[in-house]
C-alpha cells in the first residue's frame, strides 16, 4: 500500500513582491481612468443642465412678452416681422398639427415596414441573406436627411401622391410626402432594434411552441413578438422621437405654411421646420421673433422629453426577464 504525499509550496519572496507592485500599478492606473470616465458623465450633465438653462432663460423673456395660454392655444403662428412691441401670431397649434402629421404618417409607414423587415430577418432570413441585409438595412440610416428631402420632393410628391389623389388636391410641398420621407428615414431604427430584439427570445421558447403543434407563423406572431415586445415598443417610440425632431426632410418636402389642419396634401410647418425657418430669417437679437425660436425649442424639449419618459416606462411595464 503505497502512500500519497502532499508537498505544500509557499511563495517566494520575490514572487510576493511582484504580485504587491502589479496590484499597486494597477491601482494606480484605476484611478485616472475612474476619474476620466466620472468627467465624460459630468460633462454630458451639465450640457443638458446648459441647454435647458439657454431655452428656460430666452423662453422665459418670450413669455414675458407674450402669454403662456395664447402661445399654447392660439391657431396661428406668423413671427415675420415682429420688432421689438411684438405684433406677431405665436400660436402653437398650427406647428403641432404639422408635427403630428409628419410624426403619425411616418409610424404608419415605418412600423409596418421596419417590423415586417426585422421579422424576416430574425425568423426567416438564411443566415447568409441576414449577413448581407442587415448590414445594407443599417447602411440606410446613414443617407443624409437632406438627400431623402430632395427625394420627397422629386419622386414621391410627383410620381407617387399626384397620380394617386389628384394633382388639384396634392400640393407640391405637403405634409404626406415629409411624412413618408421620414417614415422611410426611421424604418432602419424600427427593423434593426426590433430584430435585436427578436433574436434576444430564448429559442426554447419557439422549441416549446413547435413541440406543441404551432407553426412557424404561429409561433412568430403569437410567441416571439410579445415576448419581444419591449424591445419592439422602444423602437417604435425611439422611431418617433426621431420623427418628431427632424427638421431638413419636413423643412424641403413638406413646405413652410403653419396652418391648423388635418389635410395630409397641403403645405404645413413644424415645430422644427418653424425654427429653421425663423433662423434663415432676418431675426434680431432680443425681440419676441428671436426668443420664439427658444420657447419653440423648449416645447420641442418638453415634448421629446415626454416621449422618452414614455419610452422608459413602456419598457419596464412590458419587459420579459428570462433564466
Amino acid at each position: 500500500m503505497s502512500r500519497s504525499t502532499t508537498t505544500l509550496t509557499t511563495p517566494s519572496p520575490s514572487g510576493a513582491l511582484g504580485a504587491a507592485l502589479t496590484t499597486s500599478c494597477r491601482r494606480h492606473w484605476e484611478r485616472p481612468a475612474h476619474v476620466a470616465l466620472w468627467a465624460c458623465a459630468a460633462v454630458s450633465v451639465l450640457a443638458t443642465v446648459g441647454i435647458v438653462a439657454v431655452l428656460a432663460g430666452e423662453a422665459v423673456r418670450f413669455f414675458s412678452a407674450v402669454p403662456v395660454g395664447e402661445f399654447l392655444t392660439g391657431a396661428s403662428w406668423s413671427p415675420a416681422g415682429t420688432g421689438e412691441a411684438g405684433t406677431g401670431s405665436f400660436g402653437l397649434l398650427p406647428l403641432l398639427s404639422g408635427t403630428a402629421i409628419v410624426a403619425v404618417g411616418a409610424l404608419l409607414v415605418g412600423v409596418p415596414l421596419g417590423l415586417a423587415t426585422a421579422i424576416y430577418l430574425a425568423e426567416y432570413a438564411p443566415p447568409r441573406v441576414r449577413a448581407l441585409l442587415k448590414p445594407a438595412i443599417e447602411l440606410l440610416a446613414g443617407i443624409p436627411t437632406v438627400v431623402i428631402g430632395f427625394f420627397a420632393l422629386q419622386v414621391i410628391t410627383p410620381h407617387l401622391l399626384r397620380p394617386v389623389f389628384g394633382a388639384d388636391r396634392v400640393f407640391v410641398f405637403n405634409g404626406a410626402a415629409g411624412a413618408i420621407a421620414v417614415g422611410i428615414m426611421v424604418t432602419p431604427i424600427i427593423a434593426s432594434l426590433s430584430e435585436d430584439a427578436l433574436r434576444a427570445v430564448p429559442t426554447s421558447l419557439r422549441e416549446a411552441a413547435r413541440g406543441l403543434g404551432a407553426g412557424r407563423r404561429f409561433t412568430t406572431l403569437r410567441v416571439v413578438v410579445p415576448a419581444a415586445l419591449s424591445g419592439i415598443s422602444a423602437s417604435v417610440l425611439l422611431a418617433l422621437s426621431r420623427a418628431v425632431g427632424e427638421t431638413m426632410i419636413v423643412t424641403i418636402a413638406a413646405g413652410s405654411t403653419p396652418v391648423l389642419t388635418a389635410d395630409p396634401f397641403r403645405s404645413i410647418q413644424t415645430l422644427t421646420a418653424a425654427i429653421a425657418h425663423t433662423v434663415s430669417g432676418e431675426a434680431a437679437s432680443g425681440t419676441t421673433r428671436y426668443q420664439s425660436l427658444f420657447a419653440v425649442g423648449a416645447a420641442l424639449f418638453v415634448l421629446t422629453l415626454a416621449l422618452n419618459a414614455l419610452s422608459t416606462r413602456v419598457v419596464r411595464r412590458y419587459r420579459e426577464v428570462y433564466s
